[in-house]
């Protein structure tokens, strides 16, 4: 029994008092991993951190020289890493592989890093990717040879995994090709993603472009219109004809479609809904736009 002022044991548990005491060590203290000796007040010998990063329980490349090979190599990487003020030899051609690549860099304060890893990272961190990015140019190039009719998604400002997720299992349901998202202001496609989309983002082309502006003048280059999802818009979602060639860009709940892009899209419609309700979360919107193309491809 434990003395509630002292919190310390009076003596020795006998078996008759029910149950097994601690193990007691020299001089009739409990030893070092008996536990706590004074019930639950005190705190475990070893906490984890209450915030972490959320790139570091993933597979990182660390360290200047490493990055460099793996981008050499033709690794997958979603981002990386770079120390602000960083400088040296390497780092040239470590950005110039990374243009290459469209692996975006982002220059961060070296508390980032250490929130990273541990280990000598030498003001560089790459993150790995569960997927490989396609070009937009090539997908679409395979499409048209494979007799199939393009059907784009184009995601602006998503910042939820899980919607993008979501949205990429619609879309290779309805017969998408591919999603086209930016190299930043989107959510990182991790596992996590992969996991929404049921393994739907490892099997439809994800095109990751450094402007979506000019992902539209490519769309445009090869006769594929850009129709835009818009809340205001004064055409519906039934008006238009999706049986040809198209690319649906959506934006987020809250922010839309950047005006610069919508500018860009060729048609402009809203989803009809109920008086008094304005607003559906992007991949529910997903699902009745891509449903809508998907049923008038598919009479």
């Amino acid at each position: 029994m434990y003395n509630r002022r002292s919190g310390r044991p009076e003596g020795p548990r006998r078996a008759s008092e029910g149950g097994r005491g601690h193990e007691r060590g020299p001089g009739g203290r409990p030893p070092r991993d008996a536990g706590p000796g004074r019930g639950d007040s005190r705190r475990p010998r070893f906490e984890r951190p209450a915030e972490r990063d959320a790139d570091a329980d993933r597979s990182l490349v660390i360290g200047r020289q490493p990055v460099l090979e793996a981008l050499r190599a033709g690794r997958s990487l979603e981002r990386i890493y770079v120390q602000k003020g960083a400088s040296g030899e390497v780092l040239p051609e470590l950005r110039r592989l990374a243009e290459e690549a469209l692996v975006p860099i982002n220059t961060v304060p070296p508390e980032k890093l250490d929130s990273l890893t541990r280990g000598n990272h030498q003001g560089v961190v790459a993150v790995s990717s569960p997927l490989v990015y396609a070009d937009l140019q090539k997908t679409l190039d395979d499409a048209l040879a494979a007799g199939k009719v393009p059907l784009i998604v184009m995601l602006d400002g998503i910042t939820d995994v899980r919607n993008i997720g979501a949205i990429a299992r619609t879309a290779l349901c309805c017969g998408a090709q591919a999603l086209v998202i930016p190299d930043k202001g989107v959510a990182s496609l991790n596992e996590e993603a992969v996991k929404a989309s049921a393994g739907a983002l490892q099997h439809i082309a994800v095109c990751r472009v450094p402007s979506l502006l000019k992902a539209v003048d490519t769309l445009h280059l090869n006769d594929i219109p850009v129709y835009a999802s818009e809340m205001q818009a004064s055409e519906r979602l039934q008006d238009l004809d999706f049986r040809g060639g198209c690319c649906l860009l959506l934006g987020s709940e809250g922010k839309g479609i950047q005006p610069y892009l919508s500018k860009a899209a060729d048609r402009r419609f809203r989803i009809p809904m109920a008086p008094g309700f304005d607003s559906l979360n992007v991949s529910v919107s997903a699902g009745i736009v891509l449903f809508e193309a998907f049923r008038q491809r598919n009479p």
